[in-house]
């Protein structure tokens, strides 16, 4: 499978399955697209709804049979149907329905390989404008869940640094500065552990820093 990123962006995403593998699918979506989530109980325990737990979803009690998915599908029309019930017939008929309608489907009950359309849902780390995301094909959420805890460290300042190296290399073309200097001058920014430092104390420094470093390259300020 090939890593994309994809916006969801006045898209419908509707989920199948209330329990706690759907409130994480519906979370992922809920920021950027209309999510709604289809389930005759939410949380496991029968009661009250908390959207909360589901990202502020739409959240819709309702237990459709196998042959009844196919309708849910064409109601909403969605750009990607998640099925995650413990139903492995309705589960079934969720990735039909949705492949049928053209829409990319998300089966947690699978791992391995997977037929055209199928998407798998990373673990991310984000550190605004920074993603990284993390798959091992669904054959092992816990070690997505270790290697996204120790990318977090890792990635700490980063959303600073590239916002940080944009502005840099946006003014740099500015000024007519070759490509390749340009370059350089961004990969011994990137590369400064005092720029690093300066970004992750919150210093106010950074940018300062940064010049020091293009400068002593011999680089246009």
């Amino acid at each position: 499978m090939i890593p994309l990123f994809h916006d969801f962006a006045d898209e419908t995403v509707l989920v199948f399955g209330g329990g706690a593998v759907g409130a994480r699918k519906a979370r992922r979506f809920a920021d950027e697209a209309r999510v709604v989530v289809v389930s005759p109980e939410f949380g496991g325990d029968g009661g009250d709804a908390d959207t909360d737990e589901f990202g502020g979803a739409e959240l819709v009690r309702a237990a459709p049979a196998p042959d009844e998915i196919v309708d849910w599908v064409d109601r909403f029309d969605p750009a990607l149907v998640v099925a995650a019930t413990n139903d492995e017939t309705v589960n079934e008929a969720v990735e039909t329905a949705a492949k049928d309608a053209g829409a990319l489907v998300n089966r947690t009950d699978r791992a391995g390989s997977r037929d055209a359309r199928s998407v798998v849902v990373p673990a991310t780390v984000d550190d605004d404008p920074v993603t990284v995301a993390i798959s091992t094909g669904g054959r092992s959420p816990a070690l997505s869940k270790h290697l996204r805890e120790r990318i977090e460290a890792e990635l700490d300042g980063a959303g600073a640094m590239a916002e940080l190296t944009g502005e840099i290399r946006a003014g740099l073309k500015a000024e007519g500065v070759d490509p390749t200097e340009r370059r350089e001058a961004v990969r011994a920014v990137v590369g400064s552990s005092p720029v690093w430092k300066a970004l992750r104390t919150g210093e106010s420094n950074a940018r300062r820093e940064a010049q020091r470093v293009i400068r002593n390259r011999g680089e246009s300020p």
